[in-house]
């Protein structure tokens, strides 16, 4: 059983990890029907064939924390999982009953029985349709940065620009950079020693290029180690996350910090709990 009630919403690796865990089973395959179950979920046309009913999915496509379902004729379906939504596959062998099943709002019914559906006990989440995958980049991802895992220095520095707001609340911007969430900017700040207050107009550009190379390198391991589960996020088969073994910071407010010992900081910036050590991470808004 998939179950995914998280209390954050999913951030790049995670919804990477759920792109990749279910390309890996419904790519190629054809949408014999789909099922509507609250209709309300979906914006645009609600219709069996907008949803892909009778398409070949040929690939799944992510940015930032946004995934695309892209068919054989072009139509697609973008899915943002909000902060409780997931895509779960399910085989048919499983049958449809089991816990949480009040909470599915589409289901998709591949070949062979098969299926893959869209939960999201909140609701904070939602299913997009689009005629092809040019309309869903002009009227949505054009909104958003660059993918966090594709930006260059120069692009982010020129994004956060001659902002006076605070470093952290700049890189959880989806329209300066897609795909950071409280998680992954926390860490990424710790690791490149940059306190969350610094006015993002004060990060020079080689620190920018540094905090580049290291957001890569962080993504990369996040995904690597599943993601981050703090209460029951998984991916589409079922299978929990190990990063957050691996947090410096974040969710560690009080304790002591695993480089320098000094009892880590917290405050409420932009809206998120924030986390940081004041020996590693120096300095704030005088940076």
């Amino acid at each position: 059983m998939c179950g995914a009630t998280i209390a954050r919403m999913p951030e790049l690796p995670e919804v990477e990890r759920v792109r990749r865990s279910l390309a890996e089973r419904v790519v190629g395959r054809r949408v014999e029907r789909v099922m509507l179950r609250r209709a309300d979920i979906v914006e645009g046309d609600r219709s069996p064939a907008a949803l892909l009913a009778g398409r070949v999915i040929t690939g799944i496509e992510r940015h930032g924390k946004q995934m695309a379902i892209v068919t054989d004729t072009g139509r697609c379906i973008c899915v943002h999982l909000g902060m409780t939504g997931s895509l779960c596959y399910e085989p048919a062998t499983r049958g449809e009953k089991g816990e949480g099943k009040k909470h599915v709002h589409v289901v998709w019914t591949l070949d062979a029985g098969d299926r893959f559906e869209f939960r999201d006990p909140r609701r904070f989440g939602g299913v997009w349709t689009f005629p092809d995958r040019d309309t869903l980049v002009r009227d949505r991802w054009s909104l958003l940065g660059r993918d966090a895992l594709a930006i260059e220095a120069g692009e982010l520095h020129a994004a956060l620009g001659d902002s006076r707001r605070p470093i952290k609340a700049a890189l959880l911007d989806q329209a300066v950079v897609a795909g950071l969430g409280n998680i992954y900017v926390d860490e990424l700040l710790f690791t490149c020693g940059v306190h969350p207050l610094t006015p993002a107009r004060r990060v020079s550009a080689a620190v920018v290029e540094a905090m580049t190379r290291a957001m890569r390198a962080l993504l990369a391991r996040s995904i690597e180690a599943g993601g981050t589960t703090l209460r029951d996020y998984v991916d589409a088969n079922g299978q929990a996350g190990g990063f957050q073994s691996q947090h410096q910071v974040y969710g560690r407010r009080g304790e002591g910090c695993r480089v320098c010992g000094i009892a880590l900081r917290s405050r409420v910036l932009a809206g998120r709990m924030t986390v940081w050590c004041p020996t590693c991470q120096p300095g704030g808004r005088k940076r």
